[in-house]
């Protein structure tokens, strides 16, 4: 990212125009900002205080913040504060807008890799007659989050699994 530094009615020491820089070079790790992008910086007066504008054209839209403070640098640290939280907020608007266009490619995109694939693991285990409680108590004793068993009673093979609430679930094979 590239950035301009000007100073109305004062002027911008280097030191200063390289702070800014170096304080603006973490937004590279967006992927919203790419190495054409121009961050137009403007210092001016403001009675006796500086106002700092920063203006960084995206892809999405434009980030913007100004701060008026007493110092340059203390100035600096707030308005890459209210960027950050800008970037922060549209990188989450993003991911709501299009989770589930990117759900459904995830779920297009891994059926047909499924078709081509084998499986990573194949195990086989012994499923032995038990009731529910054992089975559960058994699930708890090896941390395992299911348990394949088979049920004692109506002699069908089952699944019990913990649920997200904290309960417990069964899945019977019929």
């Amino acid at each position: 990212m590239k950035v301009n530094v000007h100073g109305k009615d004062l002027t911008v020491s280097k030191i200063d125009e390289e702070r800014i820089g170096e304080k603006l070079s973490f937004l590279n790790k967006y992927l919203l900002i790419d190495d054409d992008t121009t961050a137009m910086v403007i210092v001016k007066r403001h009675g006796n205080d500086i106002k700092l504008e920063i203006t960084i054209p995206t892809k999405v839209g434009t980030l913007r913040s100004e701060v008026i403070d007493h110092e340059i640098r203390s100035a600096i640290d707030d308005s890459i504060d209210k960027l950050e939280d800008q970037l922060r907020r549209q990188k989450t608007r993003l991911s709501r807008r299009h989770r589930e266009k990117l759900a459904k490619a995830f779920i297009d995109d891994g059926a047909a890799k499924t078709a081509d694939t084998e499986p990573a693991k194949v195990k086989r285990v012994a499923v032995d007659a038990l009731e529910v409680d054992e089975a559960i108590l058994r699930m708890e004793m090896l941390g395992h989050s299911f348990f394949v068993y088979r049920d004692a009673t109506t002699d069908i093979i089952s699944v019990v699994y913990k649920r997200e609430d904290g309960g417990y679930g069964v899945i019977e094979a019929v």
